[in-house]
C-alpha cells in the first residue's frame, strides 16, 4: 500500500503573542469575594469582566441611567416570575417608582389574583387534566371574568380593573400583589389575553367579548407607554411567546405613528434559549440603536440577583 502523505507543517508562518488581540485578559478575572470584609458592593465586583456577568452589568447600567434619566423601566413578565415567588420584589419595586409600567399574560394576572385572594396558586395540572377538574377552580374564573363583566363600562382597562377589584375587596394577601400595588401607585399594569390559553376561559363566567375589549385597551395602554421608550429599558422575564409578540407589534405601532423610539436597552431573561424572545425582545427591536440582551438562568436567582445589583447601583 503506498504511503499516505501528511502536510509539512515546517514552513508555517507564525507571529508573536504580544501582537495578537486576546479577547480575555489576567484583569477580566473575577476576583475573591471575602464576606467578613466586604459589603454587596465588593460582591458584584468580584464578577468576571467576561461574557453574561459583563453583560449583566452592563445592563444594570443602562437600567440605573434610565432611572435617573426618569426614562420608562417597562417589566413584561410570564406567570412563573409569580410562581416562583418574586411578587415581593416587584411590588417593592414599583412602590419606589423604579418601575414605570408592566405588562403580563393573563396567566400572570391569574397567579396574582389566586395567591392575593387566597394566599395559594398553581394546581397539579398532571393530576387534575386526568378527571377534567383542571382550571375549574370556581373563585377564580368568578372574580376575574366578573370584575371585568362589572368594569367593561367605565373607562379602564383590564389591568388596571383586577388591581382595584383586589383593593376594594380588602384582600388578604394584598402587600404582594403586582396587580393592587401598581393600580394604588397609579402605575400602567396591562394585561395581554390569548383567548382559550387560560383557566378562566373554560368557565361559564367568560365572555369573549369583554375579555378581548379588556384587553385590547390594554394593549392601546402599552403602546402609549413605548411611544417615549426612548432612553428607557424593557426586560421580558420568562413569557415565551405572547409578551414578545406584543411587544414587538406595540412598538411597530408607535413607530407607524410617527415616533421616533429607537434608542433603548432591552434585556430577555429566561431558563432556556427561546427564538421569539432573542428575535422580538433582544435582536429586532434595536437593530437601529440601543442594545440588546439575553440572559439564561432561573427566575428565582437571576431576577433577585438583577435587583439587588441595581438597588445597589442606585445608592
Amino acid at each position: 500500500m503506498a504511503k499516505i502523505k501528511q502536510i509539512d507543517l515546517s514552513k508555517i508562518k507564525t507571529y508573536s503573542i504580544k501582537s495578537r488581540k486576546s479577547k480575555v485578559r489576567q484583569k477580566d478575572f473575577a476576583k475573591v469575594f471575602d464576606p467578613k470584609r466586604q459589603n454587596f458592593a465588593g460582591f458584584v465586583k468580584s464578577f468576571p469582566d467576561i461574557l453574561a456577568a459583563k453583560e449583566l452589568l452592563e445592563f444594570a447600567d443602562d437600567f440605573v441611567k434610565a432611572v435617573h434619566n426618569n426614562r420608562p423601566r417597562i417589566f413584561l413578565i410570564g406567570a412563573h416570575v409569580i410562581k416562583v415567588g418574586l411578587s415581593p420584589l416587584l411590588v417593592d419595586l414599583i412602590k419606589n417608582k423604579t418601575i414605570t409600567c408592566i405588562g403580563m399574560n393573563s396567566a400572570a394576572a391569574i397567579h396574582d389574583v389566586e395567591s392575593t385572594l387566597f394566599g395559594k396558586t398553581s394546581e397539579d395540572v398532571a393530576k387534575n387534566i386526568i378527571n377534567g377538574k383542571f382550571g375549574m377552580a370556581r373563585e377564580t374564573g368568578e372574580f376575574i371574568n366578573g370584575t371585568l363583566k362589572n368594569s367593561v363600562s367605565e373607562d379602564i382597562g383590564y389591568g388596571s380593573a383586577l388591581g382595584r377589584e383586589l383593593i376594594r375587596k380588602k384582600a388578604k394577601n394584598i402587600k404582594n400583589s403586582i396587580l393592587a400595588t401598581c393600580y394604588k401607585n397609579n402605575i400602567p399594569v396591562t394585561i395581554h389575553a390569548a383567548i382559550g390559553t387560560d383557566i378562566i376561559h373554560q368557565q361559564p363566567t367568560m365572555d369573549g367579548a369583554v375579555t378581548g375589549e379588556m384587553s385590547f385597551r390594554d394593549f392601546k395602554i402599552f403602546c402609549n407607554v413605548l411611544k417615549d421608550l426612548n432612553g428607557g429599558v424593557v426586560l421580558n422575564i420568562g413569557s415565551a411567546v405572547i409578551l414578545p409578540e406584543v411587544f414587538l407589534k406595540a412598538l411597530t405601532v408607535v413607530r407607524n405613528l410617527g415616533y421616533n423610539v429607537k434608542k433603548f436597552s432591552t434585556a430577555n431573561f429566561d431558563m432556556i434559549p427561546q427564538y421569539r424572545p432573542f428575535m422580538n425582545i433582544v435582536t429586532r427591536p434595536t437593530q437601529q440603536g440601543g442594545k440588546g440582551y439575553n440572559f439564561i438562568g432561573h427566575h428565582e436567582i437571576m431576577i433577585p440577583l438583577f435587583i439587588a445589583i441595581i438597588k445597589q447601583k442606585m445608592k
